[in-house]
């Protein structure tokens, strides 16, 4: 099996190496959800690729674990403000699906979608060179529904509403297309470290007005949040 360690190396004893905003949530992992779980077994779930690229293809459940298993072993960020340190993720990385579709060079962007019908839209280099996985274990076990179980997007280097639950599909892109919360004035991107929590935040966000921001938090997957 393929591990890949996270790109902070951030251990759960060191607080310190928290981006800025978030605390750290140490055995808690919060839920809240803006809607119904849904009841997907295993068995029923699949997952697409499309869009931008050679061999648009499908895959079953049976189908995506013959894939080369790898995992994910680092932090997690909820927009939210709470982190999680020294966590463990077992299933495949997108670079595996990758493979099989091949991506066309005009392809630059992403919209991943969840059965439910959420979306969130990723640049194709936050899927690509062992950042994403689609996951369905957490800590050596399957990952519970309420946290995306069957199977989840995971792209823990960004806030985790990027890791939409319930994962359905990806449709490859020539630009840039909004999500459910990224149309309702979050950030298209979404990383921790620049804390681009709402659009206009990070690097190119000073002088930001706070009372121009949102008036609630987006949910990490599927109108959920984890």
């Amino acid at each position: 099996m393929n591990i890949t360690r996270g790109f902070t190396g951030r251990s759960r004893l060191r607080p310190a190496g928290l981006p800025p905003g978030q605390y750290d949530a140490r055995d808690d992992w919060p839920v809240l959800s803006a809607e119904v779980t849904p009841d997907l077994a295993a068995a029923d779930w699949s997952f697409r690729v499309d869009g931008l690229v050679e061999r648009p293809h499908a895959w079953d459940a049976a189908g995506a674990r013959a894939l080369p298993a790898s995992a994910y072993e680092g932090d997690i960020h909820c927009v939210t403000g709470w982190s999680k340190f020294g966590v463990r993720f077992g299933g495949v990385s997108l670079d595996a699906f990758f493979e099989v579709v091949r991506p066309l060079a005009s392809a630059t962007h992403a919209i991943a979608y969840s059965h439910t019908g959420y979306t969130t839209n990723l640049p194709i280099t936050d899927l690509t060179g062992g950042r994403a996985w689609i996951a369905w274990e957490y800590d050596g076990r399957p990952l519970p529904a309420e946290h995306g179980g069957p199977a989840r997007l995971l792209v823990p280097h960004l806030y985790f509403w990027k890791s939409a639950k319930w994962i359905a599909g990806i449709t490859l892109l020539d630009h840039d297309e909004p999500g459910f919360w990224e149309t309702n004035g979050y950030h298209p991107r979404g990383n921790p470290w620049e804390e681009q929590r709402y659009a206009g935040d990070g690097t190119d966000g000073a002088g930001k007005d706070p009372d121009d921001r949102p008036a609630g938090p987006p949910a990490d997957g599927a109108v959920a949040r984890d």
